[in-house]
């Protein structure tokens, strides 16, 4: 199958998939006379002329559905391509993010330029926001007139890199919208010897050197995120993968509230600097033993963090149960939570 043959279905499915969502949805005034935006902050409505969209449609796919692995692979982001002023322009071009790409001399990128604070004079990738609905996001890519894939390409990495930070800082805000628990922190600092900086609805538990902190809302049958601290003294010197998950699998065995395997299929491992310390991280996939008699499973993150000045090497493990739910958002929110991770003296 051609490249633009896989646009072309890739776009009509897209398109089916965002009308079904804005058709639901009532025309709601916000401040001012433009419609409110709608549509998930990772649902990237692509707007160009058709012609140059089924040259550069697998190129922008390839870019920004960049795909991470929690239990299946899943899209950080999702392209739907809508030609401007084709029969769902007025609905689709209310979506919260929008990535349009044209010259000047395009109608749909005269209305951007004339809605940008600044004035744009160059060409390349600018941001401008409440174009058609209040709360969206315009990202242009501002090409010359007869622009080709070999023009648009070098833009699409710097694209997908700042749409990613965007989205990463929307999960972290969204996170710590409750509060940020720094009398927790503090109490952890004074009694445990490490900080750790959680949103303040998360509940949390200390059985002798394990402490299990715990956000299970709205329900936990739907949603539940986890993570665990607790630590070796004196630090060994070395840990092994295998070590690290038998370390884990006692944890788990003795302080979670269901047992749970790693999936070693697929297990990713680095090492890197923590905050000046030596630490290795691991990612994969836990699920319920076959003999629990109902599926469960979730994506996880086992880091370790020898702290030499405590003479102590730490065990962090984050898990997430979210299931039928896109899971990059939480993912996200652990990975904040781990990188709070301080020894304290």
């Amino acid at each position: 199958m051609n490249q633009a043959k896989r646009g072309d279905m890739k776009m009509h499915r897209g398109i089916s998939t965002a009308v079904t969502v804005c058709a639901v949805l009532l025309s709601v005034a916000a401040c001012g006379d433009k419609p409110l935006s709608y549509g998930d902050p990772n649902s990237v409505i692509a707007v160009m002329s058709q012609d140059q969209w089924f040259e550069v449609s697998q190129d922008i796919y390839d870019a920004l559905e960049q795909t991470i692995t929690t239990v299946r692979e899943e899209k950080t982001f999702t392209v739907t391509y809508q030609e401007p002023s084709a029969e769902f322009w007025d609905r689709l071009r209310r979506f919260r993010q929008i990535l349009a790409v044209g010259s000047r001399s395009d109608a749909w990128v005269q209305q951007i330029l004339e809605e940008s604070r600044e004035a744009i004079t160059e060409n390349g990738v600018h941001q401008v926001y409440n174009v058609w609905a209040s709360g969206q996001t315009v990202t242009l890519v501002l090409l010359d007139d007869g622009w080709t894939q070999a023009d648009l390409a070098p833009h699409l990495a710097g694209v997908n890199e700042l749409l990613d930070a965007q989205y990463r800082s929307y999960a972290r805000n969204r996170m710590y919208i409750s509060g940020r628990d720094s009398a927790l922190a503090d109490t952890l600092s004074l009694r445990a010897g490490f900080l750790l900086y959680l949103p303040d609805v998360y509940e949390w538990r200390q059985r002798d050197s394990v402490y299990v902190f715990r956000n299970d809302n709205p329900d936990p049958s739907e949603l539940i995120r986890q993570v665990a601290v607790t630590w070796l003294t004196p630090a060994p010197s070395r840990l092994s993968t295998e070590a690290v998950l038998e370390w884990r699998a006692r944890i788990a065995d003795a302080n979670y509230s269901e047992p749970q395997e790693v999936v070693l299929d697929g297990l990713q491992q680095i090492t890197f600097e923590h905050q000046g310390n030596s630490a290795s991280e691991v990612r994969s996939q836990w699920r319920n033993p076959p003999d629990r008699g109902w599926p469960a499973g979730g994506p996880l993150i086992t880091r370790v963090v020898t702290c030499d000045n405590q003479d102590r090497t730490y065990l962090l493990d984050a898990w997430l149960y979210a299931p039928g739910k896109e899971k990059y958002e939480y993912m996200i929110q652990l990975e904040t939570i781990l990188d709070t991770f301080r020894c304290t003296s």
